[in-house]
């Protein structure tokens, strides 16, 4: 073997003998700068990180000498102690994307209703199916009827039919964080638990159509595709 050519190829032309220090170089000092949890893309799951920040300095036959500026800050995985961008902590956690997920369809499935009204009970029966897979387990018709006729006595938050602001607010405010974090099959399928609701009843009504239009808005679908899933869901009913 050739002088300098070990094992690590063109990265030895320096000449720099095994166990020998570089002559310069540069080394990043780490601080901590917070924790949490996230989803690790590394490892995929929920896991503990550390967040750090660096300054980085040249060395001389390893020992820093002079500062070059900072950089990151990066995010720790405590597991697998993969290093990435801050851009990661967007991304929601496995329990806090469950739980988005649930008060999307509970929202929608009031939502739907109040348009409607609660006094059908097949719409109630549909929704609360739809509130209890979502995960809240002991969810009643009888509690999402008060919870509707809650919301229609507060006229700070529903107002007259079609969709008020107040409603529209409601929606986006559980839907907006949601849809950049779902495929189209999962935003799709959202609308059509809603559009499933105002048909257990009969046909959409006016105001039934303008709420799951507003869901639709809310979940980033074309309006040419909500129109599209609205006339499938009527046609499978």
């Amino acid at each position: 073997m050739l002088p300098g050519r070990g094992r690590h190829g063109r990265g030895d032309r320096r000449g720099v003998l095994p166990g020998v220090p570089r002559l310069l170089g540069t080394r990043t000092a780490w601080t901590d700068a917070g924790d949490g949890e996230f989803f690790c893309p590394g490892c995929g799951g929920d896991r503990n990180y550390q967040r750090m920040t660096g300054r980085r300095r040249f060395t001389l036959l390893g020992v820093p000498v002079l500062p070059r500026g900072e950089t990151g800050p990066v995010v720790e995985c405590a597991a697998c102690r993969e290093r990435f961008g801050t851009d990661v902590l967007d991304h929601p956690t496995t329990t806090r994307f469950s739980a988005m997920l649930r008060d999307a369809v509970h929202t929608v499935a009031l939502a739907v209703l109040a348009a409607g009204g609660t006094g059908a009970r097949p719409s109630l029966e549909t929704a609360a199916a739809a509130v209890r897979s979502a995960g809240f387990a002991d969810c009643t018709e009888d509690q999402l009827a008060a919870l509707v006729d809650a919301l229609a006595a507060d006229t700070g938050r529903v107002v007259d039919a079609p969709c008020g602001p107040g409603l529209a607010i409601e929606l986006h405010e559980a839907l907006d964080p949601l849809a950049p974090h779902l495929a189209p099959a999962g935003r799709e399928a959202i609308l059509l638990q809603g559009a499933r609701i105002a048909l257990a009843d009969g046909p959409y009504t006016p105001a039934e159509r303008d709420a799951l239009t507003t869901v639709g808005a809310a979940l980033t679908i074309c309006a040419d595709d909500v129109t599209r899933l609205l006339a499938a869901a009527y046609t499978s009913s």
